[in-house]
């Protein structure tokens, strides 16, 4: 009953997808009419010239030239509407198809980070890309079979009515079965092909897992269990695939049982009405060709059944994404920022990942314009949690923050995050040109900004050894770029859009020492006059800043200048004489 509901559910989904194509449809619609009118006049004309041939010297050839002229007519007009309505049709379904793709990647965008953290990043990839592709195959069948089945099966009970409707009585009253046999075998294939879908996006997740992180697989010998996870989701993908496979193979065979028993009692039904004169061989011959295109349609439209069943499956897994809560839009009338000084408030700030478990709690801190944050304690404290509460990639359960007094909640995201800088410890490069991925937060940017933004990133002389130089175009994620390189060129690119505000997120962890004290001292210039959070674990780039913030188990513990913090002997020295102690 459940599955049932849902099935209505997305198949209201899909018309409200394919509303906005109405007169395209409508075309299609009166193409087929126009197919199957023709198509089925055939058989008349064909039953008139068997009557025009009544024996050895009396075939009436000038009649029957006609009516093979117009058969050889009709035949072209038919080929050219079908050729016309499946044209249409695949732009009907492609569009479709384009359009959900559309939403749902600007949908991926939309959705909270945290929705994005708690998913794997292959089902989702299966969701817009893979099941997209099952949902357009199923869909193109529908447009393409399922209007043209109907009208035929229409149209040959018209013309088979006109023709004997007693016989026509033994067609219609055996054809109930069919439907009764395709409709079982339906209920059957929809939660395999559920169960397929849903099992091909964890194997795709999987996969994606193990190529982003192929090197750390084999540097610890993981390919084994790697090797045994994908082969159990792979089996019981198998597994589904081969009983919806299973079911829908049935639909075939059982409905052709159905249609040659219907064919087989027309036909006797048929010779014993000549034999008493109720019908001539030529109509016979038209009302059997009218049996055999009636009965032909059932096997193409449980073929769509069975391949639409694994078509709303797919769609109901995208569906349900885009129905994912969107991230809390701006207020109507949300601030636009103008000329950022940099002060940053947190007051009270309270954030918990899970209702039932708190993390972080009663957080204050006041940071000046121009003010150098920097936030130390151990892994798992909350250091990167308070940057993403910043740039309100999440929202705090508690207290509020505020950037030059204006609570960010009641700021435009974007103009929040435009006004900061990010360098994180992970690189993200897009697979484009270098000078492209510098200008990533700059696109107007021009050719001395790059190059000046390289330089002082310290990337420029690794970039002229290149291949194209500034043009070389990188692979997926930076492509055979070392880690160091990598992260030069995403500190170029907060150096070439240098906004108000910083966040350094261990932005020198991937580079040499004599780089980094290059890079410590660009940074140093490109802090100058910007409120800068610095979050580190090597203390020794931290000495200079304004103010430390010693954090554990998402409580701010210390809080100071270095000296201050060494002079407490605290949780802060003992973490400074970790690494500098001397062996």
């Amino acid at each position: 009953m459940r599955s049932k509901k849902e099935n209505q559910k997305v198949l209201k989904r899909i018309l409200a997808c394919i509303r906005p194509y109405a007169p395209l449809v409508v075309l299609s619609l009166a193409l087929a009419v126009l197919t199957v009118a023709l198509t089925l006049y055939v058989p008349i004309l064909t039953g008139n010239a068997v009557d025009h041939i009544v024996g050895k010297g009396e075939v009436d050839f000038p009649a029957l030239g006609r009516i093979i002229g117009i058969i050889i007519s009709s035949i072209v007009i038919t080929a050219a509407a079908q050729w016309l309505m499946n044209h249409i049709n695949n732009m009907i379904t492609y569009r479709i198809v384009q359009d959900l793709r559309v939403k749902a990647f600007h949908h991926l965008h939309c959705v909270p980070v945290s929705y994005v953290d708690g998913h794997p990043s292959g089902d989702l990839i299966s969701r817009i890309i893979t099941d997209v592709e099952q949902f357009s195959d199923g869909l193109l069948m529908g447009f393409t079979q399922l209007f043209t089945g109907v009208l035929t099966i229409f149209g040959t009970i018209i013309f088979m009515l006109m023709i004997h409707p007693l016989i026509t009585l033994v067609v219609v009253v055996l054809s109930p079965l069919s439907f009764a046999i395709a409709g079982f075998i339906s209920k059957n294939t929809f939660q395999m092909f559920k169960k397929q879908s849903e099992a091909r996006g964890d194997l795709t997740s999987l996969t994606d897992e193990m190529l982003g992180n192929l090197k750390v697989v084999e540097a610890f010998g993981y390919q084994e269990e790697a090797q045994e996870r994908f082969e159990e989701i792979n089996e019981r993908l198998a597994g589904y695939s081969l009983r919806a496979t299973f079911f829908s193979s049935l639909t075939n065979p059982a409905t052709r049982i159905m249609y040659s028993i219907i064919y087989a009692g027309v036909t006797l039904a048929g010779c014993f009405t000549v034999i008493g004169g109720g019908l001539t061989i030529g109509r016979l011959t038209s009302f059997l060709s009218y049996t055999n295109q009636y009965t032909k349609p059932f096997n193409e439209i449980t073929g769509v059944i069975t391949e639409f069943q694994n078509s709303l499956a797919s769609a109901a897994r995208v569906f349900r994404f885009l129905d994912e809560m969107p991230e809390a839009e701006d207020l109507p009338e949300a601030a636009e920022f103008k000329d950022v000084q940099g002060k940053v408030e947190l007051d009270d700030v309270s954030f918990s990942y899970r209702p039932d478990q708190k993390f972080m709690e009663h957080l204050n801190l006041e940071a000046r314009p121009g003010q150098r944050i920097a936030i130390v304690g151990p892994t798992g404290c909350g250091k990167t949690t308070l940057i993403n509460l910043l740039m309100r990639f999440y929202d705090v359960t508690g207290g509020n923050i505020y950037v030059d007094d204006h609570e960010i909640r009641d700021v435009a995201r974007e103009s929040l995050r435009s006004n900061f800088g990010m360098v994180l410890q992970e690189t993200w490069l897009k697979n484009a040109a270098i000078r492209e991925n510098i200008a990533y937060g700059k696109p107007n940017a021009s050719e001395e900004e790059i190059i000046r933004a390289a330089k002082e990133a310290h990337a420029h002389n690794f970039i002229m050894r290149m291949p194209q130089q500034y043009d070389t175009v990188l692979g997926e994620d930076g492509g055979s770029l070392s880690q160091g390189q990598k992260q030069l060129l995403c500190i170029a690119r907060v150096m070439l859009h240098l906004p108000p505000m910083l966040i350094l997120d261990e932005a020198t962890s991937s580079i040499d020492t004599m780089t980094e004290i290059r890079i410590q001292n660009a940074f140093g210039k490109m802090m100058e006059g910007r409120t800068s959070f610095i979050v580190a674990h090597r203390l020794s780039t931290i000495r200079e800043a304004d103010m430390i913030l010693v954090m554990k188990d998402g409580k701010i513990i210390e809080r100071g200048t270095h000296e201050e913090l060494l002079s407490q002997n605290g949780f802060y020295a003992e973490l400074y004489q970790s690494q500098f102690a001397p062996v």
